[in-house]
């Protein structure tokens, strides 16, 4: 399987011929630091399917985490556009959820608070079908019984799947993740990217994962899109034809080392 390089400007092909949700074209940022701007993203553009699971991974520096909160709404591109479901994204939409690194959970409320802190400022009240609902996202990510501890008793990939539940209980259509399992030792992070195939599998949703992990891209993705070193370009797509679902025993295969090294490949060659 060839790589698809993409050319500035010209969307990358769905995988599957599906129809897109999320459409970007032509996407550039810069930001003042010093006597000279940093160009952090250069006309990119791409679409992602509805149900589709794609990975944007990159070196350091091409832009990546810009990039998923330009996609967010979180931040302003200098040029181009963004498209979810068929409306330009000029600020945060309610029907796209982000998982970030740090979990920001709030030491004071109990794990199922946190989760249903979103629904108390967007409602002003929590009512029993939320709660109910919470409580069924935390036995689905594995925390039942943990209810009514604080984050302080939590281990870092507990932290995180209340951060999955709590995303999750928003039900968006669209899952955005900047590096949400980065900070975690191998082992949790491995058993949390099955989590997450799980949860993504279950609620049928889309998902865009920045990841400095090659292994993890592969894993998880339905295609991985390579950026350059800055200004980040897009500059190939390498589609990832593993069936689902998939387990760990996954990551010991000849076709998933043959992946994970055309992805390497394709990093080095936009180090260039």
């Amino acid at each position: 399987m060839t790589p698809l390089m993409t050319e500035a400007g010209a969307p990358a092909p769905l995988a599957g011929g599906g129809q897109p949700l999320l459409v970007v074209e032509r996407v550039s940022k810069s930001f003042v630091a010093g006597p000279r701007p940093v160009h952090a993203l250069q006309e990119i553009s791409f679409a992602v399917a509805d149900g589709e699971f794609v990975c944007l991974v990159g070196p350091s520096g091409s832009g990546k985490s810009t990039l998923l909160r330009i996609l967010g709404g979180l931040a302003a591109a200098d040029g181009g556009s963004v498209f979810f479901a068929g409306e330009p994204v000029v600020a945060p939409n309610p029907a796209i959820g982000f998982v970030f690194q740090r979990t920001n959970l709030m030491p004071w409320r109990t794990v199922v608070d946190n989760v249903l802190l979103p629904v108390e400022v967007q409602r002003g009240h929590v009512d029993e079908a939320a709660r109910r609902q919470a409580l069924r996202l935390l036995r689905l990510v594995g925390l039942e019984g943990f209810e009514e501890v604080y984050p302080k008793q939590l281990s870092g990939g507990m932290a995180q799947r209340v951060v999955l539940a709590r995303t999750l209980l928003q039900e968006p259509r669209l899952l955005l993740m900047d590096e949400p399992f980065g900070a975690l030792d191998a082992l949790t992070r491995e058993r949390l990217n099955v989590e997450l195939l799980r949860l993504y599998e279950r609620h049928a949703q889309t998902a865009v994962l920045v990841t400095h992990s090659i292994g993890e891209a592969v894993f998880l993705a339905d295609r991985v899109l390579v950026l350059s070193k800055s200004p980040g370009r897009l500059v190939a797509q390498v589609s990832i034809d593993l069936p689902r679902p998939r387990d760990l025993a996954l990551l010991g295969t000849p076709e998933f080392a043959r992946l994970t090294q055309q992805v390497r490949e394709q990093i080095d060659a936009g180090l260039g």
